[in-house]
């Protein structure tokens, strides 16, 4: 591999109650992104989809599938003519019973390089993943390109350190967030501004303290759980955009709105990593001998 600067795309998309609808517009997206110099495109979490885990049923584990399945294919077709690696977030079938959320990694040549089953599972009001996914058995994981090294964590991984560090660690240049994250109607006013300020918060932060770029695609509107027009009870979600791509220092390089859809490409400079990491040397400073303890849950 011979390192060498390029260009990064993510996808801020809405998603609507048909996965074939979602997948037609997820690959215009991704055929932008291309036209607009990505080489590396991620797109949102579960995009085939409207979020569906507002609600605990039974019957939606049929939107899960096998990975390689008919997605990837698909997508390994689009990878393939358009030359780009893609991200893509998908429900995973391994076997009755047991499911997982999964980014898969497409490579250029429209090739399954692999896959990230995301390892931390949120349960909260709206949010009931524990109910459909078994939490990764994976590990975290860096990628290769013909250009660098590249890693993909999923949503709720991105509020844990250890799984940016753990990335990076494996020489990723560049830390996916795959996201679909919103605000809950009741909450919007009252903690709508700290919330997403907290997110965006916490992903900066990483790209900081891992000397990497950093970029989040989530998708944008209101959602119900709408599948093929069965919906959810309740007041759904209003998915809050914001996708935005960090450098290494966490100063924020492209940033979307809260409302429409957007597609954003930005450069990986590696001189830029080299000299933010040769004058901030995080790197070199951690003490690594002391950090035995951090696999206990608690110390008291």
């Amino acid at each position: 591999m011979q390192e060498r600067n390029f260009h990064i795309g993510i996808v801020q998309m809405s998603c609507g109650p048909e996965p074939e609808r979602n997948l037609e517009r997820a690959v215009a997206h991704l055929r932008e992104a291309a036209h607009k110099g990505a080489e590396l495109v991620c797109l949102p979490e579960l995009f085939l989809t409207q979020y569906f885990c507002q609600r605990e049923d039974v019957t939606l584990f049929d939107l899960a599938e096998p990975i390689p399945g008919p997605t990837t294919r698909h997508l390994g077709d689009v990878a393939r003519a358009l030359k780009i690696t893609i991200v893509a977030s998908l429900f995973e079938r391994r076997a009755p019973g047991i499911y997982y959320n999964t980014a898969a990694v497409i490579d250029c040549g429209g090739k399954l390089q692999g896959i990230y089953r995301k390892m931390h599972i949120p349960d909260d009001p709206l949010y009931y993943e524990k109910f459909y996914f078994t939490p990764g058995d994976l590990g975290f994981k860096a990628f290769d390109t013909d250009f660098s090294k590249f890693g993909t964590l999923v949503c709720w991984d991105q509020w844990y350190p250890e799984g940016a560090r753990l990335t990076a660690l494996q020489g990723a240049n560049v830390l996916f967030y795959p996201t679909a994250i919103g605000w809950h109607p009741d909450e919007k006013a009252e903690y709508g501004e700290a919330q997403y300020d907290a997110w965006h918060t916490i992903q900066r932060a990483h790209a900081i303290a891992n000397g990497v770029y950093v970029a989040v695609p989530n998708r944008v509107g209101f959602e119900t759980g709408n599948i093929r027009g069965n919906e959810a009870p309740g007041k759904g979600l209003e998915f809050w955009g914001g996708s935005f791509i960090a450098d290494p220092f966490g100063q924020v390089i492209a940033r979307a709105g809260h409302d429409n859809e957007e597609v954003l490409v930005a450069e990986v400079d590696l001189k830029r990593m080299e000299t933010i990491r040769r004058n901030w040397p995080f790197w070199r400073d951690r003490r690594v001998d002391a950090y035995g303890p951090i696999t206990q849950r608690f110390m008291i």
